[in-house]
C-alpha cells in the first residue's frame, strides 16, 4: 500500500461517483481535488461552515448543507460560475440529498413539517407534507424512477410513492407499524421493506401497490430491530437485533434460513479463524544497525510507540472482551450495530455492540462464521472493497486492519501522529480515504489476485 501525505479537512470528505474526484470541506470552504494527483481543481466558498456534502450521481452538481445558517448551497464543477442557494426561511432545513436523476435536491424542514423537491432546471417545487423523518425515510428505485417516502399523519405511518420524473404522487398506502423507524426498496426494485421502532420487533415487506407481502417478528417483549440490510445481489434481507444475533431471511418465501448469535465465549465445534490483533515490540540491534535521527524520532512519535502489530490466529475456546450496558440508560450498547455486505453477497461482516472490538464476518454460501478478528480498541468503521471481498476497518489507532478468505493482516500508517478514525472506499476500489480528528490522507489499495495469499503478520 501506498499513502499519500496529509491534508486539512474539517469536516465530510466523500468522492465522486464517478471516482475521479474528490470533495473535502475545510471550514467555509469547498475544496475539489483530483483522485490520483490530489491535486486541487476547483475551489468553492460557502456562506457557513460546511456539515453536510453529498455528490449528485452523475458526479457534476455537488450540494452542501450549512445546517447551522440553514441553508443550502449547490455547485457545479463543469460550470464553476453557476451557483445555487436553497433557503426554507422560518420552516427551516433539516437534511438534503439528491435525487436520482441529478437535477432535483429534497430538502426536509425542521420538526419534519414538510419535504421539499427543489428544480435546478425550472423553478417548481413539490411538496410532501409531515415526512417522517430527517435523514431517514425516504428511499429510491435502483432504476430512480420512483422514490418512497414516509409520512406520519393521524397517528399513523403511511408509504408515499411519487414519480421522480413529474413528482407526482402515484400512490399512498398506510403500513401496520406504531413508530415506522426506516424503509429500503430492494434491489430488484420489486418489494419495500420497512422497520419498527426498537420497542416493536416488526420487519414487513411491501409491494409497490401496497399489498403487504410479509411479516416477520422474531419475538416478542423485548427490544427489536437495530439494523437491517438488502444484499447486493436481493436474495437475502439481512435483520440484526437487540437479542445478539443476525437473521438473514430468502426473498422467496420471506422466511429466516439462517440465523447467526454472537456468544462471548466461542467454543468448539468452530472452524472460523480468529485473528487477535497483538504488539510485537521490534528486536533492534544496536551494534549492527546505525539508524538514523529520523527513524528513531518516528518512531518514537509513533501513537503505538517501538512495536509491530500483528495478527495472531487463536484457539478455541476463547472469551471475547465483552461490556454490559447500563440497565437504567437509553440506548443501551447491545444488538447488531454495525452490518454491512460484501460485493459479492458471500459475506457478511457484524459487529455486537456489546462488544465493540470483534468484527464477526459470516459465509452466507456455507451458513457459517468464516472469521472473528478481536482488535485492541473498539471497531470506529468498517467497510468492504466495492470490487471483491476484502475488508478493511480500523479502530482510532495507527493502523489498517484487513481480512481477505485468505487471511488477515495489519497495515501501518506511516504518517506521524495520524489516527485512522474513519474510512470511505473509492467506487472503483483503487484507493482508500482516511481520515484523522483535523486531516485525511489516501491510501492506494493493490489489486487481489484470484489465488492470494496473505500471513497473518503486518
Amino acid at each position: 500500500m501506498e499513502f499519500t501525505e496529509s491534508y486539512k479537512q474539517t469536516g465530510p470528505c466523500c468522492f465522486s461517483p464517478n471516482a475521479r474526484f474528490l470533495a473535502v470541506a475545510v471550514d467555509y470552504r469547498l475544496v475539489i481535488r483530483d483522485v490520483l494527483s490530489l491535486k486541487v481543481v476547483q475551489l468553492f466558498s460557502c456562506l457557513d461552515k460546511i456539515s453536510y456534502i453529498e455528490w449528485a450521481l452523475d458526479s457534476e452538481y455537488i450540494l452542501c448543507g450549512l445546517y447551522k445558517r440553514p441553508m443550502i448551497q449547490a455547485w457545479s464543477l463543469t460550470q464553476p460560475e453557476w451557483t445555487c442557494k436553497i433557503d426554507e426561511g422560518p420552516a427551516g432545513i433539516a437534511y438534503a440529498r439528491w435525487s436520482p436523476d441529478s437535477r432535483h435536491i429534497l430538502t426536509t424542514s425542521d420538526f419534519q413539517l414538510r419535504l421539499t423537491v427543489w428544480s435546478l432546471v425550472n423553478t417548481a417545487c413539490v411538496h410532501v407534507q409531515w415526512p417522517k423523518h430527517a435523514s431517514k425515510g425516504v428511499s429510491f428505485t435502483q432504476d430512480g424512477k420512483f422514490a418512497a417516502i414516509c409520512t406520519r399523519r393521524d397517528c399513523k405511518d403511511y408509504i408515499n410513492l411519487l414519480s421522480c420524473h413529474t413528482w407526482e404522487i402515484m400512490g399512498v398506502f398506510a403500513v401496520d407499524t406504531l413508530d415506522l423507524a426506516d424503509i429500503e426498496w430492494s434491489p430488484d426494485d420489486s418489494a419495500i421493506v420497512i422497520w419498527d421502532s426498537p420497542l416493536e420487533y416488526k420487519v414487513l415487506i411491501y409491494s409497490p401497490d401496497g399489498r403487504c407481502l410479509s411479516k416477520y417478528q422474531a419475538y416478542e417483549s423485548g427490544l427489536g430491530v437495530k439494523t437491517v440490510s438488502w444484499s447486493p445481489c436481493g436474495q437475502f434481507l439481512a435483520v440484526g437485533s437487540y437479542d445478539q444475533m443476525l437473521r438473514v431471511l430468502n426473498h422467496l418465501t420471506w422466511k429466516t434460513f439462517a440465523e447467526f448469535l454472537h456468544l462471548s465465549t466461542v467454543r468448539a465445534p468452530c472452524y472460523a479463524a480468529v485473528f487477535k490483533e497483538v504488539d510485537e515490540p521490534l528486536q533492534l540491534d544496536m551494534s549492527e544497525l546505525c539508524l538514523s535521527d529520523d527513524f528513531i524520532q518516528g518512531n518514537s512519535d509513533a501513537p503505538d510507540g517501538h512495536v509491530r502489530v500483528r495478527y495472531e490466529v487463536m484457539e478455541v475456546p476463547i472469551t471475547l472482551p465483552s461490556q454490559k450496558p447500563p440497565a437504567d440508560k437509553p440506548n443501551p450498547k447491545q444488538g447488531v450495530g454495525l452490518m454491512s455486505w460484501s460485493k459479492d453477497s458471500r459475506y457478511i461482516c457484524t459487529r455486537n455492540d456489546s462488544m465493540p472490538t470483534a468484527v464477526w464476518i459470516w459465509d452466507i454460501h456455507r451458513l457459517e462464521l468464516a472469521a472473528i478478528l478481536v482488535q485492541k480498541d473498539p471497531i470506529r468503521a468498517a467497510a468492504w472493497d466495492p470490487t471483491c471481498p476484502r475488508l478493511v476497518l480500523c479502530t482510532g489507532s495507527s493502523h489498517l486492519y484487513m481480512w481477505t478468505p485468505s487471511g488477515a493482516y495489519c497495515v501501518s500508517n506511516p504518517l506521524p501522529q495520524f489516527s485512522v478514525t474513519d474510512l470511505k472506499w473509492n467506487s472503483d476500489g483503487s484507493c482508500l480515504l482516511l481520515k484523522d480528528k483535523e486531516s485525511f490522507c489516501c491510501a492506494a489499495m493493490p489489486i487481489l489476485p484470484e489465488s492470494s495469499e496473505y500471513s497473518s503478520d503486518d
